[in-house]
């Protein structure tokens, strides 16, 4: 079976919890449910003890619930929303009250009696639900809104994994272009023409006939007589060709 969702739900929920705005934001819960000491902790538990097992119960059934939203999330069809929300509500829960009857089981030594058991799993199970869906979608929402990560040009397919840093400069020599990257360059046996069509959507130009640039790449430009040279981030020198000179002005590499 593969196991590539469910692995990378993993990472994604490892990642969420790490976070120092989640660790802030269950720690200040945390404390403030044990200056309230709800449920009758303040008087079962003073203050430092109180301190410990909030904390106990915020971290471990936020970390369970979070998960199984996760997890969910990476095995159900993305176009069955309503089930993914109710068995995610249902299913975290249920974890949630497994882990608060575990956890006062071991700190409090309380175990509700069989005719209450029902009652108490029911009440925290209900607001885990309302709590999982919440969590759910402002996950959800965070997914869609986070921007898709930038596609690397395809060029740098052609060169070494050591060489495939950032995309400078092509560069024309033979029948080779040489491709210049943030971490060394290396020959391509291609033309210019075809090398450019694989810069994807990065932005540059063909600044000569046998150099193209990558307009971020560019840490200097000088005027040279009706030409300019442009001097990449590498230290290596493109020069520019009369008739491409309004194509450097107009990157705003030259005055106009």
């Amino acid at each position: 079976m593969n196991d590539a969702g469910p692995q990378s739900a993993l990472r994604e929920w490892r990642g969420h919890i790490r976070q120092p705005a989640t660790l802030v934001a269950l720690g200040a819960v945390a404390l403030i449910l044990a200056l309230v000491g709800p449920y009758g902790t303040s008087d079962l538990l003073a203050p430092l003890p109180r301190a410990g097992y909030w904390a106990l119960i915020v971290f471990a059934t936020y970390g369970s619930g979070s998960l199984v939203v996760t997890l969910l999330r990476a095995v159900l069809p993305p176009t069955l929303l309503a089930l993914r929300m109710a068995l995610a509500g249902l299913a975290a829960g249920l974890a949630v009250a497994g882990v608060v009857l575990a956890l006062n089981a071991v700190t409090l030594g309380f175990v509700p009696a069989p005719t209450d058991l029902p009652g108490f799993v029911l009440n925290v199970a209900g607001v885990a639900m309302v709590v999982t869906l919440a969590i759910s979608y402002i996950m959800r929402q965070q997914t869609s809104a986070a921007p898709a990560p930038p596609v690397p040009p395809a060029i740098l397919q052609r060169v070494p994994l050591e060489k495939r840093g950032a995309l400078l400069a092509l560069s024309v020599e033979d029948h080779y272009v040489r491709v210049h990257t943030a971490k060394g360059t290396d020959m391509v046996l291609m033309r210019l023409s075809d090398a450019m069509k694989e810069t994807g959507d990065l932005p540059g130009a063909q600044v000569h006939r046998s150099h193209w640039v990558a307009f971020s790449a560019v840490r200097a430009a000088r005027r040279d007589g009706d030409r300019a040279i442009l001097t990449l981030t590498s230290g290596v020198e493109i020069p520019v060709s009369r008739a491409n000179l309004p194509k450097v002005k107009e990157a705003g590499l030259l005055p106009r």
